[in-house]
């Protein structure tokens, strides 16, 4: 399964072009949601900015705005940023505050384009692969076992609980390692498991 390179921490790039302050902040965000809510967090932060133009991408969904700039010359610009550093899984909102000096829309598409890349160019960045949900079935027997294997390999956001016939957990595993999963768990319990993967579900 291909991996994708998204931000492992928030960045932000402030530039002041012929009066006007710009100010770029690029985060991950997983879900279109997640992506409103941090723009609605940037939104209260600078409350009196002239605009708040933005874009995210994520997976095969992407939007942008131009928030009251002239067409094609702010939401596009930033979302060029994100697509020619090949991220994912990122919001960039990019503050405006206007200095008196128009820029014309040649100057706007490069200033909104030029804050937005610096701040994705200054964030520390890291390669992720998509992760899949798993529901993994064993007997009371095989719970140690099962352990064991979850601890060689990468699982996350474990839940768990037991009913008359053993222990049901259910977590998230990256795609690619679903595969070796399987293969740890039938030689471990000796085919004493149930492994399903309730849906297709990709951040």
């Amino acid at each position: 399964m291909n991996g994708f390179m998204t931000l492992a921490a928030a960045s932000e790039h402030r530039d002041e072009i012929k009066g006007s302050v710009f100010i770029a902040c690029a985060a991950r965000a997983e879900t279109p949601a997640l992506a409103s809510h941090v723009l609605r967090a940037l939104a209260a932060r600078y409350p009196d900015a002239s605009h708040l133009c933005w874009a995210y991408r994520i997976g095969s969904l992407y939007r942008f705005s131009d928030a009251g700039e002239p067409s094609g010359t702010a939401g596009q610009p930033i979302f060029r940023a994100i697509e020619g550093q090949g991220l994912d899984q990122v919001v960039v909102g990019v503050i405006r505050y206007f200095g008196g000096t128009k820029l014309g829309a040649g100057g706007l598409v490069r200033a909104y384009s030029g804050v937005a890349a610096e701040a994705l160019r200054k964030a520390e960045k890291r390669q992720e692969f998509p992760q899949q949900n798993v529901e993994i079935q064993v007997p009371f027997g095989q719970v140690g076992t099962l352990y064991h294997v979850l601890d060689a390999l990468d699982i996350t956001e474990r839940r768990e609980h037991y009913d008359e016939h053993g222990l049901i957990l259910r977590a998230r595993i990256a795609a690619r390692d679903i595969g070796r999963l399987e293969s740890l768990l039938r030689d471990a319990t000796r085919d004493e498991y149930i492994l399903s993967t309730p849906d297709r579900e990709t951040p």
